[in-house]
């Protein structure tokens, strides 16, 4: 995927954000669009060799649409200014809909490549389950906690959309009272797409997921997603 090429156009649609800007510059797009299909194809082809369940993820369905949802937005732009993906066991890419763990990248256009593994804000039954996991899990957690590869990659978990008390119904005294907190159980980290080579961008994201696997498998035995 050419970086360049689409930083670049992210940039420009950022300061034109609307339709006649889009449709004139939309065979640039549908390059980029399908270059980054192509990359999406191949990740989930690489992570099923160490997470198997991903292996039916359909590549079409885990890329993000470019156009925002207007109902309930008081910001009016009409595109978003991000290429996306969201690789699942599911095929579903949204916490609501039941997406589950994923493996999720964007850029965006300053040029920052964001790469996360885990949930990010998933729906309130969801969550539960999550925690109830950590309470039964405890041991495990803990191990995941320790993951050097999560560790040395993301710094560990977020600790970003944290409650201040321990919900209702958990202990405040049991183990990973503080993760019990959490609203997402997520690992991320940006680097700078800029800098990277259309043949590097691959090899960074799926070293990234791989690190990040050991979140996405125990989020995933927690049980189903709602």
């Amino acid at each position: 995927m050419h970086l360049r090429d689409l930083v670049q156009y992210l940039g420009e649609l950022a300061e034109n954000n609307n339709r006649a800007w889009f449709v004139m510059n939309k065979p640039r797009y549908d390059i980029l669009r399908g270059e980054l299909l192509e990359l999406v194809t191949g990740l989930i082809g690489s992570i099923s060799t160490f997470d198997p369940a991903v292996a039916a993820c359909n590549p079409k369905r885990a890329l993000f649409r470019i156009n925002r949802d207007l109902r309930f937005a008081r910001d009016r732009d009409p595109y978003k200014t991000t290429f996306s993906a969201s690789i699942t066991a599911s095929g579903l890419k949204k916490p609501s809909q039941g997406g589950g763990p994923a493996y999720y990248f964007h850029v965006d256009a300053a040029g920052r490549l964001l790469v996360a593994c885990g949930e990010y804000m998933p729906p309130a039954d969801r969550l539960r389950a999550i925690r109830r996991h950590i309470v039964a899990d405890a041991d495990g957690f803990g191990r995941l906690l320790r993951n050097k590869g999560l560790l040395d990659t993301f710094g560990g978990l977020s600790p970003e959309d944290s409650l201040v008390r321990v919900p209702k119904g958990f202990d405040a005294d049991a183990p990973h009272a503080e993760q019990l907190k959490l609203k997402s159980y997520l690992a991320w980290r940006e680097t700078n797409a800029k800098r990277l080579s259309a043949e590097k961008l691959p090899e960074l994201l799926l070293a990234d997921f791989r690190a990040g696997a050991p979140l996405v498998k125990w989020l995933r035995a927690a049980g189903p997603t709602p």
